[in-house]
């Protein structure tokens, strides 16, 4: 079949994605005599584009899927999008902006309708993203949260917790977005470095008697402070506490009191507090049962709690409180301070912390069992690491505050009437149920997108109705997902799953790192170093990116990004492309029609390479099986990369050309028999990584099946009788001769030799059995290494020669080339020379570095193992070099 000379992802990418989808290779059945495999898709915000993290995570679950395909499982990959309130309401909001409008002018329902046919519009494009990536999502089943069924489900479990008293209305502090005015969940809230001041302000005995200084970044949060706490081990304060202040400004007078949370490093260690705007402040407004003040209308102003600053904005009022701290000479000191500040994530505006009316969901009661099931092992995450911080966030969890001031998202299930009594519902109901009252109207407030969210692993799936598909796929086998939302999804998917389902959502969670830029920066547009997953695909193609991704993944660690890494993979696609090109040339004459890939042939029919390429990638089955089942992406991934560059094309398309191109008809048909089925094997075992091009290649093979998306994932178990054709012996002998080659082509490199130069090469066993196997592999050695004159023989002159040692097991033997009149001696001694004092060079500074204490004691365990290793190859390297100079002198 033909194949152009280079591979165009373009070409190929978009059409094989079509064919798959058209042929229901990503479908799922709800009964099948197939074991089932399912995960759910952490579902995007339908107003996002697809980035690189969304790329790393969801390449990590379509190999997942694919290899359990090919492994012969009933693979639900579910997907789905979020309606992502915030986000999504902002959007339409600037949409309606720029057309001189606002969501007030048009009104609630007709605003909700605007927000549907943006969604119409423009929620697809994540979606068509997902494809361009290869995400093999069974697509029939997508859900989006405010689909129907999964909006019943959300009443239903809102009307069960509250019927249980698990869903209350109370006031709390939560955080606000002034310009949204709406409360916001911790995750839509950014932190950013922000260059302030801290403000030193002198508080004023009401005795007259004294002051004390307090240190703050928010002056004008004073207005609202209700109480000065200290240190009670603190002695310089011991005589102030239980006694009055005077608030400055307002008067008001204030106690002092004993906190053992306040940190007497920080500021003046005397901690002005103000339970109502300050989160810290909370919790010791609660333990001391101080009044909680709140200053802030809804939109960010001040209110009349501050006196003649009200209707100011935040800002405007901090500068007049400096300013009259000044005058009356209360400001003592003012220092710049860099600190951290929340903003909100969809408008910018600084978050403010808000004593507010909402409803809350009691976590206490729900997040027992979700401890539980971690602590027995129920659940496992992977790394095990996080089981630690998942557990410490259980034990510290806060009640959950779920309303949010919103139009666009699940409008919450509880109706008033005239007298101020609540009625919660599934459907609407026609009285009070409290006072039978017709006159009834629903909450304004929407729930929080991680309330629904929370449901996804059983919403997904019909659930409140008993369906097959629960039957079938729930629990989910595993969720893969960033460290950032464990505790914002994860732990809210178990606690939920254990309460609705009586079961957890999924086995496993995989925790994934973060992408970082080349030099372990976080991306972002901000910076500039943030890398768009779409234009890669569009100069790289999907494959080698996302092989890039799955090479460098190790256990719920960052990874470093570069265009260098994908280049090197995008030449791995084309390696193998080439390869195929080459073995479809080889496949003329070949009659594959009673050939399988199973098929077995006779041992004695089989050259050495034939032989030693099916050990090797049998070899390369039982690592890719063993790293894919324990989560070890790059190990499966290095494992494909190493046999298919190293192995196959490196060595056996050169170890077999001179049977290819040969007389001997049966040795020819045994090769190409072992090539095409070695080479089916390849892009099989390929596929979950590289989808494309291994689908595109496997179905221009001689031999294959219906498509490689559904064909078997190779494994020593299955493959066992065709594997049997391999020899360990052979594969042993081979690999010696290859190392042997090798060593030559190195000596022909160090020493600038010219390619076409026919070196004289003596080989110097140091045991029989290495002089066997060198003797009987003379040709391959010669053509290979290009050697004129080959000798073998175990006692040899290294003086002006170059000398490799070559060790392997018990195997032994020394390469030995002698260099006259081919190198000029002295030229190559300077260049010795020298580069033995830059080696020097680096290994004293490694060893100084390695040395100091500070050093050792602040950098990452892996940093410092990777330097010791550095120092021992410095040192193996400048050994060597000695050797040679003392040899060529």
């Amino acid at each position: 079949m033909e194949m152009s000379d280079r591979y165009d992802p373009s070409e190929v990418e978009q059409r094989i994605y079509a064919w798959w989808q058209s042929s229901n290779y990503f479908r799922s059945e709800d009964v099948s005599t197939k074991p089932p495999f399912s995960t759910i898709l952490p579902p995007p915000n339908v107003t996002g584009s697809l980035h690189l993290g969304h790329a790393l995570d969801h390449t990590i679950q379509d190999v997942l899927v694919r290899w359990k395909r090919m492994s012969g499982f009933n693979t639900l990959w579910l997907p789905g999008t979020d309606h992502a309130g915030i986000a999504t309401q902002s959007v339409v909001e600037k949409k309606l902006k720029k057309e001189g409008k606002s969501r007030q002018d048009l009104g609630r329902d007709a605003f909700v309708d605007e927000v549907w046919s943006w969604k119409e519009q423009y929620g697809g494009r994540i979606v068509e993203q997902m494809k361009r990536l290869g995400d093999s999502c069974d697509w029939d089943r997508h859900v989006f949260t405010l689909d129907e069924n999964v909006s019943q489900a959300v009443k239903k479990v809102f009307v069960q917790l509250y019927e249980k008293g698990w869903i209350y209305k109370g006031t709390r502090l939560i955080n606000w977005s002034p310009s949204l005015e709406s409360a916001l969940s911790d995750l839509e809230v950014d932190y950013k470095e922000v260059k302030g001041n801290l403000y030193h302000i002198r508080y004023d005995l009401e005795d007259g008697s004294g002051s004390l200084t307090i240190a703050t970044t928010r002056p004008e949060t004073l207005l609202a402070d209700t109480a000065v706490a200290v240190n009670p081990d603190d002695e310089r304060y011991a005589s102030f506490i239980g006694r009055k202040l005077k608030l400055p400004l307002l008067d008001r007078s204030i106690p002092v009191i004993a906190d053992e949370h306040v940190e007497t490093e920080f500021g003046t260690g005397a901690l002005k507090v103000t339970p109502a705007h300050d989160f810290s402040d909370y919790e010791i407004g609660k333990r001391h049962n101080l009044e909680m003040i709140n200053m802030l209308n809804k939109n960010g102003t001040l209110n009349e709690a501050a006196g003649e600053y009200a209707g100011l904005k935040v800002f405007e009022a901090r500068k007049k409180v400096v300013e009259d701290l000044e005058a009356k000479e209360q400001l003592l000191k003012t220092e710049p301070h860099t600190h951290q500040v929340g903003h909100c994530s969809r408008s910018g505006c600084v978050v403010e912390p808000l004593l507010s009316d909402q409803w809350f969901v009691k976590t206490e009661h729900l997040a027992e069992p979700a401890k539980r099931v971690v602590e027995s092992g129920t659940i496992t995450f992977e790394p095990e690491s996080w089981t630690k911080t998942y557990l410490h966030w259980m034990d510290i969890i806060q009640d959950w505050c779920i309303s949010r001031q919103l139009w666009w998202g699940h409008r919450i299930p509880a109706y008033y009437c005239e007298q101020g009594n609540v009625t919660v519902s599934e459907g609407q109901p026609t009285e009070c149920a409290v006072c039978g009252s017709a006159n009834l109207k629903q909450d304004e407030d929407v729930l929080d997108t991680w309330f629904s969210s929370g449901l996804w692993p059983f919403s997904t799936m019909g659930w409140p109705e008993e369906t097959e598909t629960q039957k079938t796929f729930y629990p989910t086998n595993v969720l893969v997902t960033g460290h950032d939302i464990i505790f914002f999804w994860v732990a809210r998917m178990i606690m939920a799953g254990l309460e609705f389902k009586k079961d957890v959502p999924f086995r496993k969670v995989y925790i994934h790192g973060l992408i970082r830029d080349a030099q372990g920066k976080k991306m972002s547009k901000s910076t500039g170093n943030a890398e768009d997953p779409l234009e890669l695909i569009d100069e790289f193609g999907a494959d080698a990116l996302r092989f890039t991704l799955m090479a460098q993944i190790a256990s719920g660690r960052d990874l470093k990004f570069s265009k260098q890494r994908l280049e090197g993979y995008r030449n791995f696609m084309n390696k193998v492309w080439n390869a195929t090109r080459f073995a479809l040339g080889a496949f003329d004459g070949f009659d594959a029609s009673k050939i399988e890939p199973g098929t077995v042939l006779n041992s004695n029919d089989l050259s050495d390479p034939d032989q030693w390429i099916i050990h090797k990638i049998g070899q390369c089955e039982a690592e890719v099986d063993a790293a894919l089942s324990s989560y070890r992406f790059s190990d499966a991934t290095h494992a494909v990369y190493s046999f298919v560059w190293h192995e196959l094309c490196d060595w056996y398309l050169e170890f077999i050309k001179p049977v290819i191109y040969g007389e001997d008809s049966k040795e020819k048909t045994a090769t190409q028999t072992v090539l095409v089925q070695v080479l089916n094997r390849a892009v099989r075992l390929l596929h979950p990584f590289a989808p494309f091009i291994s689908e595109e290649i496997y179905q221009k093979l001689p031999i294959k099946g219906e498509a490689c998306i559904v064909d078997t994932y190779p494994t020593p178990k299955n493959d066992k009788d065709w594997l049997e054709m391999g020899s360990e012996t052979v594969a042993t002998e081979l690999d010696l001769v290859r190392e042997v080659i090798t060593a030559i082509r190195n000596i022909r490199g160090e020493n600038r030799i010219k390619p076409g130069v026919e070196i004289k090469t003596v080989l110097a066993p140091k045991d029989d059995k290495s002089q066997k196997i060198l003797g009987g592999n003379k040709e391959y050695i010669r053509s290979l290494a290009k050697v004129g004159e080959l000798l073998i023989q175990p006692d040899v002159d290294m003086n002006k020669s170059a000398v490799t040692p070559v060790r392997m097991g018990d195997l032994s033997v020394e390469v030995v080339v002698p260099l006259e009149g081919l190198v000029d001696f002295a030229e190559e001694v300077k260049r010795i020379s020298k580069n033995i004092e830059k080696l020097q060079k680096e290994l004293g500074s490694l060893s100084k570095r390695l040395s100091n204490e500070n050093f050792l004691k602040n950098a990452p365990e892996d940093v410092v193992t990777q330097g010791k290793k550095q120092m021992e190859d410095l040192k193996t390297q400048i050994e060597s070099l000695e050797a040679s100079k003392l040899r060529l002198s």
